[in-house]
């Protein structure tokens, strides 16, 4: 029989148990992020935003049970950029990542994204997820700048901007597969590893708060489908001979097996019953190439038309996102990091601060949209701005003199409108000055010495 201090302490460990069970039961749990970003992949590329030649039935579902972006864009023409854009929620520009991080040694190989710069793994992982990254990274070849040096605990993948999808060599002939800090040799299309290891990654660390990017190769070059030959050789940069033909048909089922495994995913979401905790949001990292299909927009990869920037994204959140629903919200691959760590409930006005993305918070869960936003981008001597449905550009292919041009009523960029409304275009290009003077100043510089040598490989 307990004594009656004995009975005291009985009781009061109850209570405490009772309150501590009760506040862990109001307390909602975090949510689990998947960042699925593409590589190349087109404004039309996807049935659902108008392929005809082919058909993506899992991101059509995706699409139909969640959010479409119709004015969605990629920071950077290119992948690097675009990549620092998306990983710190700032201007690539003032990370000093304005280009291509190139695999050969003799050129900027040796560049990356600096480990002063603040990713959104090292945010998510302070506020207590675990974190993986899953293919490509193209944010620095040398291992100092490797993922897991940036936020990320898991990284299986490739650091460099493409590899063969069959033997992962580079195009400079670098075997490029990790195991986070490791060069590990494993067997396997680089799409459906991708695929393997987010899965895993998700079945173990799905009962607390996760957040998997998942950086797929395709449809990048080389062209290459799951029964196609590895074509690369260690040790030399080779290239890559192959009939339009050939390519297409490679094109088509490299994002046919993406969209394979997208599914997986979501498949496994669904089976580990976490789907009505999962934000799970796809997106490509710059527009198609010349092999792929950009629908009526005009220009391609590594220009700043409409073709090189704007994106398919979807949003997919059950339960939280409303389905088969569009948005015309103008958003932009910036706008991510402060998005997640406000769906996390990270509010630090320090760390807001420093954003030139905003939350789609409110885009997703009350369709909502943002008035009179200003976007910018810059690649080489190419220039654009964008505010509301008027859109600058100079310094572009096949483009007299600067370009103004009326995306509600022209999305194609056909009519150029710059001499009958001068102070409008005078407006954005001023605007465009002024940003270019704010993203300059105080950039994170880049290393002016190169580790590598003419011998060494």
């Amino acid at each position: 029989m307990l004594k009656p201090t004995q009975t005291i302490l009985f009781l009061w460990l109850v209570a405490c148990s009772s309150v501590s069970f009760a506040n862990e039961a109001k307390t909602p749990s975090l949510p689990n992020f998947i960042i699925i970003m593409a590589d190349d992949l087109g404004y039309g590329d996807l049935s659902c935003y108008g392929n005809k030649s082919f058909k993506t039935p899992r991101l059509d579902q995706l699409a139909k049970e969640g959010l479409s972006f119709t004015d969605f864009h990629s920071s950077g023409p290119v992948c690097s950029p675009t990549r620092a854009g998306l990983m710190t929620g700032r201007y690539q520009q003032r990370a000093s990542v304005p280009g291509v991080i190139n695999a050969d040694p003799k050129k900027n190989r040796h560049h990356g994204l600096q480990l002063v710069e603040k990713t959104i793994a090292e945010y998510l992982k302070k506020a207590g997820y675990t974190t993986g990254c899953f293919g490509k990274w193209h944010l620095g070849y040398l291992e100092k700048y490797n993922p897991v040096h940036q936020g990320f605990d898991t990284f299986k993948g490739y650091v460099s901007g493409n590899i063969d999808f069959h033997n992962h060599l580079d195009r400079m002939g670098f075997h490029d597969w990790w195991e986070n800090t490791k060069r590990k040799r494993v067997k396997g299309y680089s799409t459906h590893l991708i695929t393997k290891n987010t899965i895993e990654f998700i079945q173990e660390n799905h009962k607390k708060p996760f957040f998997a990017y998942v950086a797929h190769e395709a449809p990048h070059t080389p062209y290459q489908g799951p029964n196609d030959p590895a074509f690369r050789v260690e040790g030399k940069a080779v290239g890559e001979p192959r009939s339009r033909e050939f390519k297409l048909r490679a094109l088509k089922e490299m994002i046919q097996e993406m969209d394979k495994g997208i599914g997986e995913i979501v498949d496994k979401v669904k089976e580990l019953g976490i789907e009505k905790n999962t934000l799970v949001m796809f997106f490509s990292d710059n527009g198609a190439t010349s092999f792929g299909f950009n629908g009526v927009l005009r220009g391609t990869k590594g220009q700043l038309f409409e073709g090189g920037h704007r994106e398919p994204a979807i949003a997919w959140w059950p339960g939280k996102i409303e389905p088969d629903t569009k948005t015309d919200a103008m958003a932009i691959t910036l706008d991510i990091t402060p998005t997640l760590l406000d769906l996390a409930g990270v509010q630090d006005q320090k760390i807001t601060s420093t954003f030139d993305g905003k939350s789609l918070k409110k885009v997703f869960l009350n369709n909502g949209t943002f008035d009179d936003r200003a976007l910018f981008w810059e690649f080489g001597k190419q220039r654009a701005a964008r505010i509301g449905d008027w859109k600058y550009i100079q310094f572009a292919r096949n483009l007299k003199g600067p370009g103004l041009f009326n995306l509600k009523t022209d999305l194609s960029e056909k009519n150029n409108l710059a001499k009958q409304h001068p102070e409008r275009l005078k407006a954005l290009m001023k605007a465009w000055e002024n940003w270019k003077k704010t993203v300059s100043l105080n950039a994170t510089p880049q290393s002016k010495t190169s580790p590598y040598s003419k011998k060494k490989r």
